[in-house]
């Protein structure tokens, strides 16, 4: 018994680049996602998807410059830490050799 083997066919899904989808929001800000979906010509699903996306890299940069801003203030507590430790380590062998 033979199989047949029938072609499925591809959807074609138009890409657009990010300076479009930009435009795009920033029409969608201004007019609304319904009427920015109808005069561009697409579903506002996709509008709102691009919106969500758009929002949740907004905050994900935000969320790193926070984390950037933090890492670098405990290092240079660290370095400042360090420093008084070392110092603290010459007064040390100072004063014990002063005893002897």
């Amino acid at each position: 018994m033979a199989r047949s083997i029938t072609s499925m066919k591809k959807k074609s899904y138009t890409r657009y680049s990010d300076a479009y989808r930009q435009e795009a929001l920033a029409l969608a800000d201004r007019i609304g996602v319904a009427a920015a979906a109808r005069e561009l010509g697409m579903h506002t699903s996709q509008l709102y998807q691009w919106r969500s996306k758009a929002q949740l890299q907004q905050d994900t940069s935000e969320r790193e410059q926070s984390l950037a801003e933090e890492n670098a203030r405990l290092k240079r507590q660290l370095a400042e830490a360090n420093e008084e430790l070392a110092i603290t380590k010459k007064a040390a062998v100072y004063f014990a050799r002063r005893l002897k």
